[in-house]
């Protein structure tokens, strides 16, 4: 079934036909991919954009993020949509094996993101702050930072 969110086909002329991202698994860092594992992260991205976060879209623009007796409160599905994006890999999605990463290059892991802020951008938010927050640290951390 055609998405509502993203054409896949656009997409995947883009990345293979436009930008040639096959062309990258034939360098060292990215040897272990393929157009294969390239379309099995973008078919996840889709599967969770498309279940956990398309899905409380307008909800989370309803009931917005309050304070209330020193917490934020936000709607549990901003947590489950979360949790199935961490899970699936994607908090790591660029970075190395050896840091837990699926070692995606930043050009695929970017059109797996676009799935994310085509569903709902302020779920998508929370992840991606987390990880420009991660890629500060690794960059300019300090080593117990870094650690932690």
């Amino acid at each position: 079934m055609q998405s509502k969110l993203l054409n896949r086909r656009d997409l995947d002329f883009i990345l293979y036909e436009l930008l040639d991202v096959e062309a990258l698994t034939r360098r060292p860092r990215f040897a272990e991919h393929s157009r294969e594992t390239f379309g099995a992260a973008l078919d996840t991205a889709t599967k969770i954009a498309e279940e956990k976060f398309a899905t409380h879209n307008r909800k989370s623009d309803v009931d917005e993020p309050r304070f209330e007796n020193g917490r934020v409160k936000i709607i549990p599905e901003v947590g489950e949509a979360l949790l199935a994006f961490r899970e699936a890999g994607f908090m790591a999605a660029a970075q190395d094996y050896e840091l837990g990463g699926m070692q995606l290059p930043w050009t695929v892991a970017q059109a797996c993101f676009a799935w994310f802020n085509a569903a709902n951008i302020s779920t998508a938010g929370y992840a991606f702050l987390t990880i420009a927050n991660a890629n500060l640290i690794r960059t300019f951390g300090s080593e117990a930072q870094k650690r932690k």
